[in-house]
C-alpha cells in the first residue's frame, strides 16, 4: 500500500509542545503579525488526562513568572489556576539521626510576599490549556513524531518528516526550525551540539527521583506562628538538605492538595541505584528526612519517576543556518533555583527579536543572532557554575547557606534587573557582560574552593539568612532594589538602571566576601593575596558600574521613565471638572 505524502510550508516549525515550545509559540504569535506557526508532538491535546505526560510541578521564580504574566499575557490565567509562591524556605537537619517534624530543623523562612509576584505551575494543565490558546491564535498542531529533519545551510527552506499519529507522513518546509522537544535532542544529535558529563559540565554529575503525591496533610509540616512571618509556609517552595542531596516540596493544585517532592542527588555520594524505585526513595525519606516520608505516606495517588542523568549543555543556542534549541533541549543542570524557566524565557524572547529581524530582512539580522546565541550560551554556563561543588556543599548548613546568599545577591541585583530592562537584548550590554563572565568565574571558583574547605574542616561561619537585612552593613538585604523600577514603571527596555545594582552587588559582594574569609580563615584569611585580588577586582568593576550608571542618567535624563504616564500627565493639563450629569433615558 502506498503512503501519499502532504507538504505544506510555515515560517516556523515548533518541535515539541511543552512549555518550552508552547511559551514560544504565543511569545512569537504576539510578536510579529500573521505568523504561520505550527508545533509538533507526539503527545495528545488531553495531558490532564494522560498519567504516562505527568510532569513534575514547576516553581516558578522572578524572571519566569514575568515572562509568562508580563511577556505572554497570562497574569489572569495563571492567578486563576495555579498556586501562588511564597518564595524559596531552606531546611537543615539539627541531627541527621531525628527528622520527625518541623522543629528538627534549622529553617530560613520567607518572611513576607516578594515585590514580583511568583508562582507553582501544574506543568500538565498549564501546558493543555496554552495549547489550546495558542491554536485559538492561530497556531497548528499536528500530533505525531518527528522522523526526520534536513537542516539546510543558510535560509534555505528546511524540511521536518512528520508521522502523525493517524499514520499520515508530512512534510514541513520552514524557514525556521526550533527543537523544543526535550530530551529527544533531535537536533542536538544530528548536529553533535550536546555536551554531557561532569568533564563537560564543571563537574556536575546528578539524578533525580520524585513523585507526585494528592490530598497531603499539611499540617505534618505547618506551624503557626504569628510573630514570625507574612507569607504562607506551604505554598512556599520548600528544599530540604543533606550530604550530596536537596529535596523540593512544590504544591501544584489548591484543590487536590497535590504535591511535587522529588529529590535531586550527586552520584558520587548517592549511585542511582540506591534511589531509583519509589520503595528505594521511600525508604531514603524515612531514614533521611522522616517529616517528608510521613507527608507523602499521608497522601493518595503516588506516582514515581526517576531520571539517572539531569545535566546538559549545548555548544550553539542559535545557529546561523536558522535553527535553535530550547529548553531541554538546549541545557539544564539543576533544578535547585529553577532556571529552567529563565532560560527559556530569556532564549525565547531572543529567538523571537532573531525570526523578526530575518522575517523582515533587516541588514543587523546576523549580528543579533550571533550576540543572542554568545550571550544565552554564557549565560548558561553560569547557570552550570552555580551548580557546581554542590555535593560538597549541601549538607553543611553554615556554608550552604552562605553560598545561598552570596548568588541571591547576584540574582536580585544583576539578573532580575537585567531581564526587566531587557538588557540581555542589547548588543552593547552583551559585549561588556561577555567580557567580565572570565573574571567571574574565577570569582566563584575561588569562592566554592574556600566553601569547601571550611566544610573539610568542619568550620561554622554562621547561618546567613538570604531574607534579612541585618547580617552586612548599611541594612543591605538580597532582594533590595537600587532602582525604582516598580514605583515609577520603568518597565520599558533600557529604562532600568541595571548599573546601579551590578555597581551596588559588586560592592556587597566584596563585603560578603571579607565577612566569610574573616569568619572561616581569621586576618590570614582576609589578607591572603588571592581574596585581596578578588576583593580589588569587585570593588574595580563597581567603579566601573558607577561610570555605566552615570552615562546611564546622561542618556535618559530628557526622558520619561514611562512614556505611557507621561503623555496621561499631559494630557490631564486640559482636565476641567464636569459638575453636571448628563441626562439619561428612562428616568421617570
Amino acid at each position: 500500500m502506498q503512503t501519499t505524502t502532504q507538504v505544506r510550508e510555515y515560517d516556523v516549525v515548533i518541535m515539541g509542545a511543552g512549555f518550552a515550545g508552547l511559551c514560544q509559540a504565543r511569545h512569537l504569535m504576539l510578536n510579529i503579525p500573521n505568523i504561520k506557526i505550527t508545533l509538533i508532538d507526539p503527545r495528545p491535546e488531553q495531558r490532564l488526562s494522560n498519567k504516562k505526560n505527568h510532569k513534575l510541578g514547576e516553581s516558578l521564580v522572578e524572571i519566569g513568572s514575568l515572562f509568562l504574566y508580563k511577556e505572554l499575557d497570562l497574569y489572569e490565567y495563571i492567578i486563576e489556576n495555579h498556586p501562588p509562591k511564597a518564595g524559596l524556605h531552606l531546611h537543615w537537619a539539627k541531627n541527621s539521626g531525628k527528622t520527625d517534624n518541623i522543629d528538627d530543623y534549622y529553617n530560613i523562612w520567607v518572611n513576607r510576599q516578594g515585590a514580583v509576584p511568583t508562582f507553582h505551575l501544574h506543568r500538565a494543565r498549564f501546558e493543555e490549556d496554552l495549547l489550546q490558546m495558542n491554536k485559538e491564535q492561530g497556531a497548528v498542531f499536528y500530533q505525531g513524531k518527528v522522523v526526520d529533519v534536513d537542516l539546510t545551510p543558510g535560509d534555505a527552506l528546511k524540511t521536518v518528516k512528520v508521522k502523525k499519529s493517524d499514520g499520515e507522513y508530512l512534510e514541513l518546509k520552514t524557514k525556521h526550525v526550533i527543537d523544543a522537544a526535550g530530551r529527544k535532542f533531535i537536533i542536538g544529535r544530528q548536529t553533535d551540539n550536546v555536551l554531557f558529563g561532569p568533564e563537560n559540565l564543571d563537574g556536575v554529575n546528578n539524578g533525580s527521583a520524585w513523585v507526585s503525591v494528592k490530598n497531603v496533610d499539611r499540617t505534618i509540616i505547618n506551624k503557626f506562628d504569628p510573630t514570625e512571618l507574612v507569607a504562607s509556609r506551604y505554598y512556599g517552595t520548600n528544599h530540604w538538605f543533606g550530604q550530596g542531596h536537596w529535596l523540593w516540596m512544590i504544591p501544584n493544585d489548591t484543590k487536590t492538595m497535590e504535591l511535587s517532592l522529588g529529590v535531586v542527588h550527586h552520584h558520587d555520594v548517592i549511585s542511582s541505584k540506591q534511589i531509583n524505585t519509589l520503595d528505594k526513595f521511600l525508604a531514603f525519606l524515612e531514614t533521611n528526612h522522616n517529616m517528608l516520608y510521613k507527608l507523602v505516606e499521608s497522601g493518595t495517588d503516588v506516582e514515581f519517576n526517576y531520571l539517572p542523568r539531569l545535566a546538559h549543555i549545548s555548544k550553539t543556542m542559535f545557529s546561523k543556518d536558522n535553527w535553535y534549541v530550547l529548553g531541554d533541549s538546549a541545557a539544564i543542570f539543576d533544578a535547585f533555583y529553577g532556571l529552567g524557566t529563565t532560560m527559556i524565557a530569556q532564549a525565547a524572547e531572543s529567538i523571537t527579536e532573531i525570526i523578526k529581524a530575518k522575517l523582515a530582512g533587516d541588514a543587523d539580522a546576523e549580528s543579533k543572532r550571533s550576540a543572542y546565541n554568545d550571550f544565552n550560551v554564557m549565560y548558561a554556563r553560569n547557570c552550570n557554575k552555580i551548580m557546581s561543588c554542590h555535593s560538597q556543599h549541601l549538607g553543611h548548613a553554615s556554608a550552604m547557606s552562605s553560598r545561598i546568599y552570596l548568588e541571591y545577591m547576584w540574582w536580585f541585583g544583576l539578573f532580575v534587573p537585567m531581564y526587566i530592562g531587557k538588557w540581555f537584548l542589547d548588543p552593547t550590554f552583551i559585549s561588556a557582560y561577555l567580557k567580565s563572565s572570565p573574571g567571574n568565574f574565577k570569582f566563584f571558583t575561588y569562592v566554592y574552593d574556600r566553601l569547601t574547605k571550611i566544610v573539610e574542616k568542619g568550620g561554622n561561619i554562621g547561618l546567613m539568612d538570604c531574607y534579612r537585612a541585618d547580617q552586612l552593613i548599611g541594612g543591605y538585604y538580597t532582594s533590595k532594589h537600587f532602582d525604582d523600577f516598580l514605583e515609577n514603571a520603568k518597565l520599558a527596555p533600557n529604562q532600568l538602571n541595571v548599573f546601579s545594582g551590578l555597581k551596588n552587588t559588586a560592592f556587597y559582594t566584596a563585603v560578603w566576601l571579607l565577612r566569610m574569609q574573616w569568619k572561616g580563615f581569621g586576618i590570614s584569611g582576609v589578607l591572603a593575596p588571592k581574596n585581596l585580588f578578588h576583593v580589588a577586582r569587585l570593588l574595580m568593576m563597581a567603579g566601573q558600574a558607577l561610570l555605566g550608571e552615570i552615562v546611564f542618567h546622561i542618556q535618559t535624563k530628557d526622558l520619561p521613565t514611562n512614556q505611557q504616564i507621561a503623555q496621561t500627565r499631559e494630557e490631564f493639563k486640559s482636565y476641567r471638572y464636569q459638575a453636571k450629569l448628563l441626562p439619561w433615558g428612562n428616568q421617570t
